[in-house]
């Protein structure tokens, strides 16, 4: 990856980030996902479980609902995931579907991640899509938010 890469992924990490701040405000599990294509942000979303009451309503999901609709389109080609911790099985099977070309994320999630942790469902061979995957951009940062949040809840 070159230098130019890692510092534009790190760019959009960092708005992802903020996202996962925005799900503290109402007691989410600090997740925050963007959705870019051609240098344009076109989708940026928290974790909403609770003030939806809604087990899908995880970043990743809402953020490519809100990306389909800006591109009037469900397949995601061209597009890349940023998202502070590695996608569940929901959420990696859902980006798979869409059809979306690049992941980045931060931290890695040893209890349900499905990207590199558990499973490798975006480079699976069986699926008919595989998707670019890059792990570990900002993950201290990324950690420090889970760990606060759960610590706080503690």
């Amino acid at each position: 990856m070159s230098e130019a890469d890692r510092c534009s992924d790190e760019k959009y990490m960092r708005i992802a980030l903020q996202e996962a701040g925005a799900a503290l405000d109402h007691g989410d599990v600090p997740v925050g996902a963007i959705i870019v294509r051609g240098g344009v942000v076109i989708a940026r979303a928290h974790n909403q479980r609770e003030q939806l009451k809604d087990p899908t309503a995880h970043a990743e999901m809402v953020a490519l609902t809100q990306a389909a609709a800006a591109l009037e389109a469900w397949r995601l080609t061209g597009c890349t995931l940023y998202v502070t911790v590695e996608p569940c099985v929901m959420c990696a099977g859902a980006l798979v579907l869409a059809r979306v070309s690049r992941l980045v994320y931060g931290a890695d999630d040893p209890k349900a991640g499905a990207c590199a942790s558990l499973y490798r469902i975006p480079s699976d061979p069986r699926l008919n899509h595989s998707i670019e995957t890059v792990s570990g951009v900002l993950a201290e940062e990324s950690a420090g938010l889970l760990r606060k949040f759960f610590r706080a809840r503690r």
